[in-house]
């Protein structure tokens, strides 16, 4: 019998099987927007914590009952659920027990890959005071192109306006003459 051969076999079934199993972020999108996104944020802290790293801070297990049942785990006195809880004001996060293990799954597989795409910190503009600036100029009175076209602005609008006032009264006199 060849050994090799058998493995090769048993190792492309095993890799297919997995690749019909693994998650997927497309439909982890679709639900993190239905579900997630009015309280969740990969990158930023809303209502709820932001998720990026959430697999680094909580095994996935875990992260699978959290999502199933929330206040379940506070109630039971789980301490990371608890520290959660805590740091996010004690708001109630809604249980989601229609959800299945698999579908948990993409939701994470979706946060993995927005978190991979998601900005650095140091790319971002003004990320650290000093180093880079805003190019523009502060509006103040000694910007002195700026104030006379602000002033020449103003006398138009006033010299239209006693304009207009002097044409209704005019049309006045003139109806009151007939």
């Amino acid at each position: 019998m060849n050994y090799n051969r058998l493995f090769i076999t048993v190792s492309l079934i095993l890799l297919h099987a997995g690749a019909l199993f693994a998650a997927d972020p497309k439909d982890g999108k679709m639900l993190f927007q239905g579900r997630c996104a009015s309280c969740h944020s990969v990158t930023k802290k809303i209502t709820g914590p932001a998720l990026m790293g959430v697999e680094d801070r909580h095994s996935e297990a875990w992260i699978i009952s959290f999502v199933k049942g929330s206040q379940a785990m506070v109630k039971a006195g789980d301490k990371a659920a608890l520290e959660v809880f805590n740091q996010n004001n004690q708001v109630v996060m809604p249980d989601h027990p229609d959800l299945n293990d698999d579908q948990i799954r993409d939701i994470l597989a979706f946060v993995k890959e927005e978190a991979a795409n998601a900005p650095k910190e140091d790319n971002a503009p003004f990320s650290r005071p000093g180093e880079k600036q805003p190019n523009l100029m502060p509006m103040t009175i000694y910007n002195f192109p700026f104030m006379i076209a602000y002033v020449m602005l103003i006398i138009i609008m006033i010299l239209l306006l006693v304009f207009l006032v002097n044409i209704k009264s005019y049309e006045r006199h003139i109806h009151k003459e007939d």
